[in-house]
């Protein structure tokens, strides 16, 4: 399945809205509708909103009708800025961000830059695909024959450029010859274990059964499901991590019942310079998304709601993080660190 791609002068997106009842895709010609693309979550998951920006950034140099360096060079800090307020809670914007600043920072023609951008985009895109698949091999060790496996939100193919970072790890494992089956978490508000794990798992004929987020509880106390894995938007220096809604709770339980929890995620998921959860920005959503299902309203008029899109898993929660460069065991009391020094 394709998630994000470009095409010629446009970006094409995915939009994750209307699953599982059709795929429907848009097309864009010009940056400020790929953000906006970000912010809808028309485009969600850190790994493929972090491609998204890339491409919409290269975009917007396309767009720009300049013909002087320095002018060109202070309008597409506006637009860096612009994509880094799309939403804050993942880094993988930051760190695309970056990566196209730097481009920025170091060219003095126009149409280099351009095409540098482009190919940057499609680099990250390409990149990320193979780090998935390396993610994959590395945690499919951890599965066994016959496991029933927990996942909250999405990190599958469609968070991802492809292939996906947690479902991943169950597709390689998959691969193998292992049979595996999926315990996906609604996760409310917004449903995207209902609506688009549960339809990628379909995809591939592997079974999946979905369960409310409170339910986890139960299937862990009874034996029923083995490990858990979840992927990630943040993971600061401490092994804390940032993950939709809900993960937490998750983590606590599957302390309680010793039961393996994974975080599955890119090194560009990893933020040294964040020194825990607690310096990470939680963003909170409209309350609509909790007061409707689509336009029914669940919620009394004049009810106080609060959506918090993310919260934060401790490291001595985590039994390993996942990463395309290796395993970080027990994250708790060293952190990432190891990672950047391979």
């Amino acid at each position: 399945m394709v998630t994000v791609k470009w095409d010629d002068d446009k970006v094409i997106v995915l939009d994750q809205r209307e699953l599982p009842l059709r795929e429907k895709y848009s097309a864009y010609t010009h940056y400020t509708g790929v953000a906006q693309s970000i912010i809808d979550m028309e485009i969600r998951g850190a790994p493929a909103i972090g491609i998204a920006a890339a491409m919409g950034i290269a975009l917007a140099a396309f767009n720009l009708d300049v013909k002087e360096i320095k002018q060109f060079k202070e309008q597409m800090e506006g637009v860096l800025q612009h994509f880094l307020s799309t939403r804050p809670t993942a880094v993988n914007i930051s760190w695309t961000v970056n990566r196209m600043k730097k481009i920025l920072e170091s060219g003095n023609d126009i149409q280099v830059i351009r095409e540098t951008m482009k190919n940057e985009a499609l680099d990250i895109l390409k990149a990320d695909v193979e780090a998935n698949r390396q993610i994959g091999k590395y945690g499919s060790d951890f599965l066994d024959d016959g496991d029933v496996v927990l996942t909250h939100c999405n990190a599958g193919a469609l968070a991802t450029g492809g292939y996906g970072t947690a479902l991943g790890v169950i597709r390689s494992a998959v691969e193998q010859g292992k049979k595996i089956e999926v315990f996906a978490c609604e996760t409310r508000p917004y449903l995207q274990g209902a609506r688009l794990t549960a339809w990628e798992l379909l995809q591939d004929n592997i079974p999946v059964t979905v369960i409310t987020d409170n339910m986890s509880g139960h299937f862990m106390s009874s034996g029923v499901i083995k490990k858990v894995i979840v992927g990630a938007d943040r993971i600061a220096a401490n092994g804390d991590t940032a993950n939709k809604i809900g993960t937490y709770m998750h983590s606590v339980l599957a302390r309680e019942h010793g039961v393996p929890f994974y975080v599955a995620a890119p090194v560009s998921t990893l933020d040294p310079d964040t020194p825990s959860g607690t310096d990470i920005a939680i963003e909170e959503r409209s309350v609509a998304e909790v007061a409707f299902i689509g336009d029914i309203q669940l919620v009394p008029e004049g009810v106080h709601v609060r959506n918090p899109s993310f919260d934060i898993t401790p490291a001595a929660n985590i039994t390993a993080i996942i990463t395309e460069k290796g395993v970080i065991d027990k994250p708790a009391g060293k952190g990432i660190k190891e990672i950047f020094s391979q």
